[in-house]
């Protein structure tokens, strides 16, 4: 994994997107010297064309990200990219207009945008067949060797043997009780001794030490051997946090959140950016947005009786309430019965609610929330006090959710279905988890571009 501004990134992921970088580079400058060729000019300054190539490149990069193609699982399935990487191009020709509208110093020619955006397909087509290829190799996988057998141990197992995991492989699995280990295959502690020795013998390149209780069972003086000849030695929470892009509960423990790093809330600059993006991106999105509004109020009206926004009190930054709007996509008498979980094809969901649900439609009306300060853009799914009261004393650390304000999109939204039982709210939890811990303008920012994948393949909604 690569960690670039607190987030981390798989290795192999980082190297396909700094080569596809390269490829729309060369993409935009073939496309213009094709042109000029055409044009009967061959003597073609290709330097006088920077911001234009800079201007191309991040225009089509900014919407593969947009649509996923950067996700590991779609970095694995060749087809899967394809279809993404149709997406991406058509996304890429309407953000390229409207760039080139708006900035028409920007001098890229139609037809140069056109033939290089041909010649990137072609590229990366290619480059995305043969990541698929040697992402399956040992290429970029880490050796790791586990110290522990039980359930945390089992998690990482778990990890490595789950679909589209390709940056590590485990080696081995050490017992250090006389416990019954859950790891099948596991040795005695003792017979990996000295542990730096057996660490080369595997060729491992990483240490995770996977240990519920540590109290007289954490071999010390072995770690810190294997630290001073160059082997790397990780903490098992921060390890699985590192490869999921999630802070996992069931082993999480007081000590790891106060000591690891993260969790030092948001600096007064970055404060000062988020808010000020939020004003400046809710007033644009309203004026944008305006026509949907519009269209959507009106067949909310026409086709089940009651008010057109809906409502509802949630719990902000701090703990503090306020009252969230949106679009009703319910009946007016949803409720009627008291407050219950969203449930997978709700019959209280009117056929336009449900539209306007699967596109993200009924969500537009919160800007009125960020433009008044409860909410931002970017962070955790607000809850209602009742469910929030419940899952408190249920999922351990769910409070502290609550330490950043509440988004209308987030690292968890984005990553997680709507949740919508106990157990979706304590997986979500873990999400939110990591992005407070990992704040940073730059996540921020990934997860805004990718939103645009949710809306478009609407998975989970409910």
């Amino acid at each position: 994994m690569i960690r670039i501004f607190k987030h981390y990134v798989p290795k192999s992921v980082f190297v396909l997107g700094f080569v596809e970088v390269a490829i729309l580079w060369a993409a935009i400058a073939a496309g213009l010297t094709i042109r000029y060729a055409q044009l009967g000019d061959t003597d073609v300054s290709l330097a006088r064309y920077q911001v234009e190539f800079a201007t191309f490149v991040c225009v089509v990069y900014v919407s593969m990200l947009a649509v996923g193609m950067y996700q590991l699982e779609t970095c694995r399935d060749f087809r899967l990219s394809l279809v993404r990487l149709g997406a991406a191009l058509l996304l890429s020709l309407v953000i390229g207009s409207v760039v080139l509208y708006l900035f028409p110093d920007v001098d890229i020619w139609r037809s140069v945008f056109l033939f290089a955006l041909g010649l990137a397909a072609v590229g990366i087509v290619i480059s995305r067949f043969v990541f698929v290829h040697v992402a399956d190799m040992n290429l970029f996988r880490r050796r790791v060797l586990v110290l522990g057998a039980r359930r945390a141990a089992k998690r990482i197992q778990d990890l490595e043997q789950g679909p589209g995991r390709d940056a590590f492989t485990c080696v081995g699995f050490l017992r250090m009780t006389d416990h019954p280990p859950d790891v099948e295959g596991a040795i005695p502690f003792a017979e990996a001794l000295p542990l730096a020795d057996y660490a080369r013998r595997l060729e491992a390149s990483e240490i995770v030490v996977a240990i519920e209780e540590r109290r007289g069972t954490l071999p010390t003086e072995e770690l810190l051997a294997c630290k001073m000849q160059g082997l790397k030695v990780t903490d098992g929470t921060t390890f699985i946090e590192r490869e999921t892009g999630t802070v996992d509960l069931d082993s999480l423990n007081p000590s790891w959140l106060i000591f690891s790093d993260g969790f030092g809330g948001v600096g007064r600059a970055d404060l000062v950016i988020k808010r000020l993006f939020d004003i400046s991106a809710s007033l644009i999105l309203l004026f944008l947005s305006l026509p949907i509004l519009v269209t959507t109020a009106i067949a909310v009206k026409l086709t089940s009786p009651g008010p057109i926004f809906y409502r509802q009190e949630r719990v902000g930054q701090f703990g503090k309430t306020y009252n969230v709007m949106k679009f009703r996509s319910m009946r007016n008498d949803a409720e009627k019965e008291g407050p219950v979980w969203a449930r997978q094809n709700d019959t209280r969901v009117t056929p336009v609610g449900r539209f306007i649900r699967s596109t993200r439609i009924d969500e537009i009306p919160q800007i009125f929330n960020v433009l008044k300060g409860d909410m931002s853009f970017v962070g955790p799914r607000p809850e209602r006090p009742v469910f929030v009261e419940e899952l408190a004393k249920q999922i351990p650390y769910y409070s502290e959710r609550h330490q950043v304000k509440p988004g209308i999109t987030g690292w968890a939204q984005i990553n997680y279905p709507y949740g919508a039982s106990i157990e979706d709210a304590k997986q979500k939890l873990q999400y939110d988890l990591y992005y407070i811990k990992n704040y940073s303008i730059f996540l921020d920012f990934l997860i805004l571009v990718q939103t645009l994948r949710v809306v478009l393949w609407p998975e989970g909604v409910r």
